[in-house]
């Protein structure tokens, strides 16, 4: 049986009919290759953004089960275009929205996770010599909802279908040529990475790098599967090839930098020192839907036996979370509630940290050499971040790069529209 090849293409590869004629050829040039493929695709271009500005329109606070029927519908426009321009080349092609694939995830609306893939009908119309193209980004409940992954989703549905399809690889086609040392935008001499692994690629996604999503790298991690990065305007480069640790010569310690400005901390001070406090806290953001990430306790005070509790949220949830911890105020009998949204995580990430002393202090002396002020530390075996002042995140991000000798010789080039620092 051919070999199998899922390619994803975001928004901005799909964005008007000259766009998804090359991609259609970039398609049929794999399925020359001797390669059955299956192509996920997204929204053109800003529709989802179009889309949520009308439902904001007639709603404030639209329901999120209508806001899956209607960003879901986005999805529908790229993939009948694409197979229509594959058809146009001479090509067999079919287009399946999640619900006729059998996509179906947990009965979440706007962030819903994969449960299952029903793989028969996507066999089927791979024996039988045809592309097939899914929309990406949607699944359904075993009732019958419609229901969007969130953020990544894309990402999510392309490596969860080679995950189901046992394929030889997942290729992500985006607006960079692979994943980089850093943001190129920031360090013009970023360079290019032949490969990485998947705990360096969801460490540098948790901490900002805007490539891949890092739930979709916990998927093909999970489930063993090849992902490469690809360029949707430079077919030819092979990008970045993300596998196992296990299999990789590990000649840095220090594999990439990246920065995260959508965080807020929230402090919550004057906190009683008392068993409890911290895991009512933790536990009533949780059923909020609220992520977490950094966490520090501060020593007890010892004459008010109090101590504060600082820790970091996406920007998107401070109303959600002020709202939370306000209500709870009384409970905790806790002081005043602290959020800064002017803050960013900068962090380093490399598989050849593990067993290798005097990393931190590098970045910590390297930081400090820019009066750089650190307001929070934490650390996993590959992986150290720190919170700063948002104002310094451009050239802590410089500073270590350069510290750490991850500069290449050429200039990056990058296109397509990735958030600012």
């Amino acid at each position: 049986m051919r070999r199998i090849i899922v390619q994803k293409f975001g928004g901005t590869s799909v964005a008007d009919t000259e766009k998804i004629k090359n991609v259609a050829k970039t398609v049929i040039k794999e399925k020359n290759n001797g390669n059955n493929v299956v192509v996920v695709v997204s929204a053109m271009g800003h529709t989802t953004d179009y889309l949520v500005k009308m439902a904001k329109d007639l709603s404030a606070t639209p329901s999120t089960r209508e806001m899956d029927m209607l960003l879901s519908t986005g999805e529908g426009v790229s993939i009948a275009l694409l197979a229509m321009a594959i058809q146009a080349q001479g090509y067999e092609a079919v287009s399946f929205n999640a619900m006729q694939v059998g996509i179906f995830t947990e009965n979440v609306h706007s962030k819903a996770r994969i449960i299952k893939i029903q793989t028969e009908k996507l066999k089927q119309n791979l024996n039988e010599g045809k592309i097939i193209v899914v929309a990406g980004f949607q699944g359904v409940t075993e009732d019958g909802e419609i229901t969007t992954l969130g953020r990544g989703g894309s990402d999510t549905s392309a490596v969860a279908l080679a995950a189901a399809l046992n394929a030889e690889r997942c290729d992500i086609y985006t607006d960079v040529e692979g994943v980089y040392t850093t943001d190129p935008r920031i360090v013009p001499k970023a360079t290019k990475l032949k490969e990485i692994s998947y705990e360096e690629m969801l460490e540098l996604a948790h901490a900002g790098a805007n490539v891949l999503h890092p739930r979709s790298v916990e998927t093909a991690k999970l489930n063993n599967v090849p992902l490469r990065v690809r360029s949707s305007f430079k077919t030819d480069d092979m990008g970045t090839l993300i596998l196992g640790v296990n299999k990789m010569e590990i000649d840095k310690p220090v594999t990439g930098v990246a920065a995260d400005l959508s965080q807020a901390r929230v402090v919550v001070c004057d906190v009683p020192d008392v068993p409890g406090q911290a895991a009512k806290i933790f536990s009533k953001l949780a059923q909020e839907g609220i992520s977490v990430d950094m966490i520090i306790q501060s020593y007890a005070r010892k004459i008010s036996n109090t101590n504060d509790i600082a820790f970091t949220i996406d920007s998107t949830d401070i109303e959600k979370a002020k709202e939370t911890l306000d209500k709870m105020k009384e409970q905790i009998h806790c002081g005043e509630i602290q959020i800064n949204s002017e803050i960013a995580k900068v962090s380093i990430v490399g598989a050849g940290m593990i067993d290798r002393p005097g990393i931190a202090s590098t970045m910590f002396e390297t930081l400090a050499n820019l009066d750089i002020n650190i307001k929070m530390i934490s650390t996993s075996e590959i992986k150290i971040s720190c919170l700063v002042d948002k104002a310094d995140a451009k050239k802590a991000v410089q500073a270590l790069h350069d510290e750490f000798n991850l500069s290449s010789d050429t200039i990056a080039e990058v296109k397509g529209d990735l958030p600012n620092i």
